[in-house]
């Protein structure tokens, strides 16, 4: 085998890789006859098959097989001569395949850079601490307590605040508005949020008292086929219910699940304590990649950051809010469930420039993450530290438990693809990374107010670091019948 570099770029580098005809000859042949000591034909007893007969019908496939196991090996071979370390799987272009002659192919490969030894006992780290506010805590109750306000039945006309049980359909002309029709649908009378005037004119009304409600709709709104319409809704009034003033007492802690209003209200703080130490534990980990991306700039395989960019891409797209034509952003709200109307608030719109702005936006994210991604791996390996299989476990049930009713599905699923596996381990295994860093770093406290806490820049946007990359030579890329030649 004769392999010949031809390209010393960066961290590209190219081959040419010849592998000779009677090497590919002597393997095909052996594989051949391995086949005809199993293979059964009418006439012929096993392995009694004729080599010619063999070839005739079997030659063809094991030929693309041997091309295809030639290429991978000689490939790890080429980069193993080298001491390469391939960031991602080589790409191979076939020069050369016919029958009796030299296999010959081209292989590009981007590698993995030289990376620094990092020093993070001088990163000058700051962990930011919150005390949690009495008024705070009085105010998570109070959301409690509304949470299991009750209401009751009255015979009178409804006032604001009252709550109307009701059927309903919104139309605009003789269309009518999709998503809009309901049955026993809650409207709470006064609730913001709703187009403006519209529980307005449901004061007033009483169980079986039918009324129609004329608004319109605001010139900014996300439907563009509704921004500016009038519209009316057809109400039908079942219920009027009056909401009952809620205590704050032990008898509040045992509709939550708990004893007495002082555990309820340790609960509580415990809950926000995790909240803000969480807050503060992102601030920390963010502080550290914005300080390591400044300390650290290294070329970075082109193919990473295009690989990491176009998932940034993809999940931009899945997440960006698309409406489907004709229909509004909000959908039908079930029987009892509250807020049935469209909000007056709009979406905004993207416009293409500011599209063309966020692409550039994520490609240099993409940069940072692979950079970032690149360097706590590297940690990662020169520190032994891995993700354990309880950890993993532990993940996947997290997961699994995401998706009530479709536990087993989601768990099958992730065994079958260690891609997803993948997905999985990468966060385990950043959080490790920037927990054993943080304990070498030098971190000091600093006590801030709550509103200081979350006043600090976004602690995700941009943070994140792409997954770990394994330094061991992987197979070159190519299918069979560009290996065979087939597509020359």
């Amino acid at each position: 085998m004769q392999i010949t570099e031809t390209s010393a770029d960066g961290l590209k580098r190219e081959f040419m890789i010849v592998v000779p005809a009677d090497e590919l000859e002597t393997e095909i042949s052996r594989r051949l006859g391995e086949l005809g000591q199993t293979i059964r034909l009418p006439g012929f007893r096993p392995g009694k098959v004729p080599m010619p007969l063999l070839r005739r019908r079997y030659g063809p496939a094991v030929r693309g097989e041997v091309l295809e196991s030639s290429v991978q090996a000689s490939s790890a071979e080429a980069m193993q001569q080298h001491n390469l370390r391939p960031a991602l799987p080589p790409q191979v272009e076939i020069v050369s395949a016919a029958e009796g002659a030299d296999l010959e192919y081209k292989m590009s490969v981007e590698l993995l850079p030289d990376l620094p030894e990092p020093d993070f006992a001088n990163m000058g780290l700051e962990r930011l601490v919150a005390e949690i506010p009495e008024d705070d805590v009085d105010k998570a109750i109070a959301r409690i307590a509304e949470q299991q306000r009750k209401s009751e039945p009255v015979e009178r006309p409804a006032e604001s605040g009252d709550i109307l049980v009701a059927d309903m359909v919104g139309r605009t002309g003789d269309d009518e508005i999709p998503g809009t029709r309901g049955e026993g649908r809650q409207i709470e009378l006064g609730a913001e949020g709703l187009l403006p005037g519209f529980t307005d004119q449901l004061v007033g009304t009483k169980a079986g008292e039918e009324r129609k409600v004329s608004v319109t709709f605001p010139e900014d709104y996300f439907n563009p086929e509704l921004a500016g319409k009038e519209a009316i809704f057809e109400i039908t009034v079942k219920e009027v219910r009056h909401r009952l003033p809620v205590a704050i007492d032990d008898q509040l802690a045992k509709e939550v699940g708990l004893e007495t209003l002082a555990e309820l209200r340790q609960e509580v703080q415990q809950r926000m304590r995790r909240d803000y130490d969480g807050v503060s534990r992102q601030r920390l980990k963010r502080e550290l990649l914005d300080k390591l991306s400044e300390r650290y700039d290294f070329a970075v395989p082109p193919g990473m950051i295009e690989i990491e960019f176009n998932s940034i891409l993809r999940q931009y797209e899945a997440e960006k809010p698309q409406p489907a034509e004709g229909e509004t952003e909000n959908p039908p709200a079930e029987a009892g469930a509250e807020a049935p109307v469209p909000a007056a608030d709009a979406a905004p719109t993207e416009t293409p420039a500011a599209e063309d702005e966020e692409k550039a936006e994520f490609r240099r994210i993409a940069e940072r993450r692979v950079r970032l991604g690149l360097l706590l791996a590297e940690v990662g390996r020169s520190n032994n530290i891995n993700v354990t299989q309880e950890e993993l476990n532990q993940a996947l049930t997290r997961e699994a438990q995401r998706h009530p009713g479709y536990e087993r599905q989601v768990i099958d699923y992730y065994r079958r693809n260690p891609e997803a596996i993948s997905n999985l381990r990468a966060p385990i295994f950043e959080e490790k990374v920037v927990d054993f860093v943080i304990e070498l770093a030098k971190v000091a406290e600093r006590k801030v107010t709550l509103p200081e806490l979350m006043s600090f820049p976004d602690p995700v946007a941009g943070a994140e670091t792409a997954p770990a990359v394994e330094a061991e030579p992987q197979p070159a890329r190519g299918s069979r019948r560009r290996a065979t030649g087939e597509d020359k």
